[in-house]
């Protein structure tokens, strides 16, 4: 499933995101240019939590 997550904006960003999916049991690939992350392993409620949890609002495309 892909997030949209307007408010990622630098390197940190990313991998703060991924941290957070990897550390809930997922995968995620951050495109930061898109302002995207496509989420793998994770149901939609958990993976959207995980993001909130590391900082930043996720928003269904």
């Amino acid at each position: 499933m892909i997030f949209t997550v307007p408010d990622m904006s630098c390197g940190h960003c990313t991998s703060a995101i991924e941290t957070a999916i990897r550390q809930a049991g997922g995968h995620a690939v951050v495109d930061l240019s898109a302002r995207t992350v496509t989420v793998e392993g994770l149901d939609r409620d958990r993976a959207a939590t995980a993001i909130r949890d590391a900082g930043f609002q996720p928003k269904a495309p």
